[in-house]
């Protein structure tokens, strides 16, 4: 549930300003001469400290700060940090505790020999990067060792004053950049130029485009080939303050209203070097469990306990699989956070409810927000209250208005507030046995805007009308320079100001910290909370979904993209946030399946249930005023669902791998294609498919009306998954055109590969005791080829997901053929676990093996089958053709009967015939 339909005719209402108000600001020429370097050398820490001076003061936003600190480090092989700040007083940074890394040395000290020491030190130089300078004026740039390619080259002059800090970099044109989010980008992943990209959460929907949304991540990932070789690099600049980032195409310019720069540079040189790089430094993406991979529905709307249960038998009698079931604020009593509707929900009756669908392995996962009901009789509130845990304005709780009606917002800075919170939760828990926690306006969203009081005589809200009007008594604060700055982003897309609907940015958090610093983090500090909360309640692995994130977030929850339409063009944005939050290391991500509202059209329901069945993320949501749209609401939606979502629950096992691929290395789960085949640079701008892995490519109908879908095929040769006779063969690379009738949705698999399957089922926990399947890769028609797959297996809800702890089995798959034979074998780590689960390999699927013969001599771990087994074999027919397609014809071999041990090594071979 969100505010969306206030954010909504805000924006309407201010489409005029849209258009009059952004235009780009005066550049940092007229601003200032920016600052000369006086001195620069090395630090006990191994980093280098220098002190800059500025050249010539001007009031232009703000006083110019006299002498700033520059520190610049190594800090691995592969990531430089350059960090600017004031000399003589400590700025507002993300917090150390929030955000762990390294720290720079303290301000206000001098390192070693005297400020004015000879400048001797030309460049600073580490083994993939290279920091250069000049003096006057100071000027940096950041160069890749191997190639020399500059990579970040600050030109113009720095400019650094307490509410506006600009700095400016050249660009190449051939520079492809992705990132700087959370928007909705209509024109897809990669960024446009003169596009507007503003970094300050907010709660407008994300049907407004490219407009600042519910997350900031000032990041950015630029892929460039040079020379026909592909190399991607990062930038973040770490700062929690409001920004405008301006991207000209052959330039890029911050300018932002506080804080420090602190900028970090990734040198990749691989797109998925640069995200494990990335998450190194930000965090590892959190494990999630098995049962969070199955599909989800939710609903604002369930009005009481019957509906839920009603929703729940129907997808069973519908056989389209369902994990888990979802509430928004219906089962609280009046939109109070850790309630229960004892009317509409009865404690008892939900327990009985919650203990039949956990005994059959389904999950129940409800909303909370922020704010809390200010209510004398409240438990809550009162707690709160006595441990002092609020967001204060001059002293007293800062007053607000959600759902509620009058709230208070918790201050997650505030180590009383992170007990007080993980105390409420274990509260609630034990009133209903939840499985996770859904987060919601936590930008922070707020009814109201400026100082606000409750009204007197009056009942607020009144109960008529929409809940999001505002009820309070409230007056604009405008008295500060920080509920006003000098310099105004480009907020909610109409520059408004930096409280609009949010908490006055002259509010205060713990030790002072100002509202203004800290507020695009809010939804981050209460996702850190949460998942502590739930990890000391359950002991078990957290689920949490977060709609405000931040640098960081995925180390500690999934994130969905908000409040969407069901229209054809939210569809089609929906792959390019998804791509997006993969790059910023939070891999499990989604959108409301079939758009929140209003009402989609059943074919587009069909269509998005197609691609929504292969977000990492999978959840059918919906608006309160929105009709129904459960998948069996109509027939042939429940088609689809059946084909897309049994095709999910199939590759399960393969999910669950790459969510712990993505823990240990931060690989997206859902990648654009040139994370796989960075040379091809036809892919740089496909947001219309994408990769599950390296090696799974969705192609998904986007649009009304269509029976078929044109889909570009890197080079190499790709198997439909729902026909595995079915081969697209492309030696260069090429668009094709696919049939995809209704029900129908193309997936292929890419040469080189072993994917490992189960059998589905209706839930996850069923579908885990399947036998397996292998299916196995080679180019197609070659006489030589080599495969490679893994399976990562665990208990799925203990709070770690690693190898070493006695419950977990990791598998590397290998398969080569050559000589008319072909071989596929295993290595076992830590069989242990699989074993104790008998899970078996029934089934083996190799295609593009050359011939058209019988497989022969068969052998598993060097003796002669002599179990009955089926063996089949099936010429592949192809979209495009080999060069010589009768020279190089191609078939599938299945064996099927087998039983090898998952958890136990194994080698298999057999002769391909010839006919």
């Amino acid at each position: 549930m969100a505010s969306s339909s206030s954010s909504l005719a805000f924006s309407l209402t201010l489409l005029l300003a849209l258009i009059l108000c952004f235009s780009p600001t005066q550049s940092s020429k007229t601003i200032g001469k920016g600052y000369r370097l006086i001195s620069i050398e090395e630090s006990p820490d191994g980093g280098f400290i220098g002190y800059l001076q500025v050249k010539q003061k001007n009031k232009i936003y703000g006083s110019d700060i006299t002498t700033l600190r520059l520190f610049v480090k190594h800090e691995t092989d592969s990531r430089l940090r350059v960090h600017i700040t004031d000399a003589k007083q400590q700025r507002w940074e993300v917090p150390y505790n929030l955000l762990p890394r390294e720290q720079p040395p303290q301000v206000g000290k001098v390192i070693g020999k005297s400020r004015k020491s000879p400048i001797t030190v030309q460049e600073i130089s580490g083994s993939e990067l290279i920091f250069s300078y000049t003096t006057d004026p100071f000027t940096f740039a950041v160069k890749r060792r191997s190639n020399h390619e500059t990579l970040f080259n600050t030109s113009s002059s720095l400019v650094f004053k307490d509410q506006y800090l600009e700095i400016s970099t050249s660009l190449p044109k051939e520079a492809s950049l992705y990132g700087l989010g959370e928007n909705s980008q209509a024109n897809g992943i990669k960024l446009v130029p003169n596009e507007p990209y503003t970094l300050y959460t907010e709660d407008v929907s994300a049907i407004n485009l490219n407009t600042d949304l519910y997350g900031s991540h000032p990041m950015y990932m630029d892929l460039r080939n040079v020379g026909g070789k592909a190399y991607a690099h990062a930038v973040l600049l770490l700062n929690s303050n409001g920004m405008d980032v301006f991207y000209r195409g052959d330039s890029l310019t911050y300018k932002v209203i506080g804080g420090v720069f602190d900028f970090y540079f990734i040198a990749g040189p691989s797109p998925l070097n640069v995200v494990d790089q990335y998450t190194q430094l930000i965090g590892r993406p959190a494990p999630m469990p098995y049962w969070s991979l199955g599909f989800h529905q939710c609903r604002w709307g369930y009005h009481n306990l019957s509906v839920v249960e009603d929703v729940v038998d129907n997808y069973k009698k519908a056989k389209i699989p369902l994990d888990v079931i979802w509430n928004d604020d219906d089962h609280m009593d009046g939109h109070k956070d850790f309630t229960l509707n004892p009317v509409a929900y009865p404690r008892a009756k939900l327990l009985a409810f919650l203990d039949k669908i956990h005994k059959i392995g389904m999950k129940y996962i409800v909303i909370n927000d922020p704010g809390i009901g200010v209510n004398a009789s409240y438990g809550t509130f009162q707690r709160a209250m006595a441990a002092d845990v609020f967001i204060k304005y001059e002293g007293k709780p800062f007053l607000a208005q959600v759902w509620p009606g009058p709230v208070y917002f918790p201050d997650f800075l505030n180590p009383k507030t992170v007990s007080w919170w993980g105390d409420e939760i274990k509260r609630f828990h034990d009133l209903v046995p939840i499985d996770g926690l859904w987060i919601d306006m936590n930008e922070v969203s707020n009814f109201c805007s400026g100082l606000c009081t409750i009204p007197q005589g009056k009942q607020c809200p009144s109960g008529e009308g929409p809940g999001w009007v505002c009820c309070l008594d409230c007056k604009n604060i405008t008295k500060t320079r920080w509920d006003d700055p000098p310099y105004k982003i480009n907020a909610t897309g109409v520059v408004a100001p930096v409280g609009f609907k949010t908490i006055a940015t002259s509010a205060t958090h713990y030790n002072g910290v100002r509202e203004y610093d800290a507020h695009s983090i809010y939804g981050f500090s209460e996702t850190i909370a949460t998942h502590k909360g739930l990890l000391d309640v359950k002991g078990k692995r957290p689920f949490i979904l977060s709609r405000s994130t931040f640098v960081g977030s995925g180390k500690y929850a999934a994130h969905w993209t908000g409040d969407n339409q069901g229209t054809w063009q939210s569809l089609q944005v929906s792959i390019s946030t998804m791509l997006n939050f993969g790059i910023f290391g939070v891999p499990m991500v989604g959108s409301d399946i079939c758009g929140f509202y209003p009402q989609p059209t059943e074919e587009l329901c069909n269509r998005w249930i197609e691609v929504g069945a292969f977000y990492p993320f999978s959840r059918d949501h919906a608006n309160y005023y929105s009709p129904r749209q459960e998948l069996y609401q109509w027939d042939t939606v429940a088609d689809s669902a059946r084909n897309a979502l049994g095709m999910r629950y199939k590759i399960l096992p393969f999910l669950y791998t790459l969510n712990y691929e993505a823990h240990v290395t931060g690989a997206p789960i859902a990648r654009p294609l040139f994370f796989s085949f960075p040379e091809y640079t036809e892919c740089y701008g496909n947001s219309r498919q994408f990769l599950l892995g390296s090696s799974l490519m969705i192609s998904p109908v986007l649009e009304q009306g269509k029976t078929e879908v044109e889909a570009l095929f890197p080079p190499g040769s790709w198997y439909h998954m729902f026909d595995m006779t079915q081969a697209v063969v492309s030696k260069n690379g090429k668009r094709v055109t696919l049939p995809a009738p209704l029900n129908f949705v193309n997936v292929h698999l890419y040469q080189n590969t072993i994917l490992p399957m189960q059998q589905g089922g209706l839930i996850s926990k069923d579908a885990r005791t399947t036998p397996f399947g292998l299916v196995i890769t080679f180019p197609a028609g070659a006489s030589e080829g080599y495969a490679t797959g893994k399976l990562y297996l665990d208990e799925d809800e203990l709070p770690e997901m690693k190898l070493g702890n006695g419950q977990s089995t990791y598998v590397d798959f290998y398969a080569s053929v050559g000589n008319g034979t072909v071989k596929m074998w295993s290595q076992v780590k830590e069989g242990k676990f699989a074993l104790s689960k008998g899970w078996v390999i029934e089934k083996v699927s190799v295609l593009g093996l050359k011939g058209t013969g019988q497989a022969s001599e068969i052998q598993i771990n060097g003796s002669p089958m002599t179990k009955k087994i089926e063996v089949s074999s099936k010429e592949h027919s192809y979209v495009i053709g080999l060069e010589d397609e009768e020279e190089n014809k191609s078939v599938m071999v299945e064996v099927s009967g087998l039983e090898m041990l998952v958890g136990k090594d194994f080698n298999m071979s057999w002769k391909m015939g010839i006919n």
